[in-house]
């Protein structure tokens, strides 16, 4: 099976998976739930996408079964995916009729901030405005705006990220290394709050057209709460997952979720449950092939800190 990374569909996310058969299968990720995995060695290509229009793509899978070479693609794969023209079409870049269709949607201008407290700038369609950010693991976000096509969100984002200095992007290294302190939640909101709140002083004063600027609080899926608050009871110390999901055995059992990454508990090859609680980059199986099993997360001896 090759995984393409966790998804959030819903409030209940997934590991989605495609077969030999080129059919998706969608493992659950909900509380409680345990993965036993074993890793085949080597990054393999998704393949890649055709956009129809608003909610309309179809997958293609790699014709053949390549290596990945650029990302998570191989090169014909990659010269074939319509998603990669998009971040260049309010530069005045040709898209495809489908791609345009899909980008002059209306779109949702945000902040998120995670949990060492970076904060970004990013977009999202109207249909998922939610998902965007509970796939990218934000503890808080704000809306910013609103733009009436992706053009014109785009040249905001650009916009605030040239007069403001907020990044575009954070990464998933970044995110699940935080995560095993986070900074407190109180802290992390007004960080959040003060970062929206520029953003909209400088929008509110362009006299450029074709958006809105909102005040509104994106919700963090529930799952999400007790890794980015800190707080789960009798997790005890947190620690960085022990393993790479580059091969290999691995046993989790999921408490959290926020985005890819993952608050697990594990079991050593007894059965019995070690002290502590792990925090995982599912992210890291993203473009892997994988089989399930009886398989458990090699340990080495953990020693908290006592500073």
């Amino acid at each position: 099976m090759l995984v393409h990374g966790v998804v959030w569909d819903s409030s209940s996310p997934a590991l989605r998976l495609l077969s030999p058969d080129a059919e998706f299968t969608d493992v659950a990720l909900a509380r409680g739930s345990s993965l036993g995995l074993r890793v085949v060695p080597g990054m393999w290509c998704l393949g890649h996408t055709k956009v129809h229009g608003p909610g309309d793509r179809t997958h293609v899978p790699c014709r053949s079964g390549s290596p990945a070479e650029r990302g998570k693609q191989c090169g014909a794969c990659f010269a074939r995916d319509d998603s990669r023209l998009m971040h260049d079409f309010h530069r005045g870049g040709s898209v495809p009729p489908g791609l345009r269709a899909y980008l002059m949607q209306p779109h949702w201008l945000y902040v998120a901030t995670f949990a060492n407290g970076a904060s970004k700038i990013g977009t999202a369609s109207a249909q998922r405005k939610w998902n965007r950010l509970a796939e990218q693991g934000a503890v808080h976000a704000s809306y910013v705006a609103h733009a009436e096509d992706g053009r014109v969100v785009r040249v905001l984002e650009d916009l605030v990220t040239r007069e403001l200095g907020l990044v575009q992007q954070i990464r998933s290294a970044a995110k699940a290394a935080a995560l095993v302190d986070p900074r407190p939640v109180v802290e992390l909101s007004a960080i959040n709050r003060r970062e929206a709140t520029n953003v909209r002083e400088l929008l509110g004063g362009l006299a450029m057209t074709g958006f809105a600027v909102v005040e509104e609080e994106w919700e963090r899926p529930a799952l999400a709460d007790p890794l980015c608050t800190g707080s789960f009871p009798g997790a005890g110390m947190r620690h960085p997952y022990p393993a790479a999901f580059d091969g290999g055995g691995h046993g989790l059992r999921v408490r959290s979720l926020s985005g890819p990454i993952a608050l697990a508990t594990l079991s050593d090859a007894a059965g019995n449950d070690v002290e502590g609680s792990f925090v995982a980059d599912l992210g890291g199986l993203k473009g892997r092939k994988i089989e399930f099993g009886e398989h458990t997360t090699d340990i080495p001896a953990l020693q908290d800190s006592l500073f």
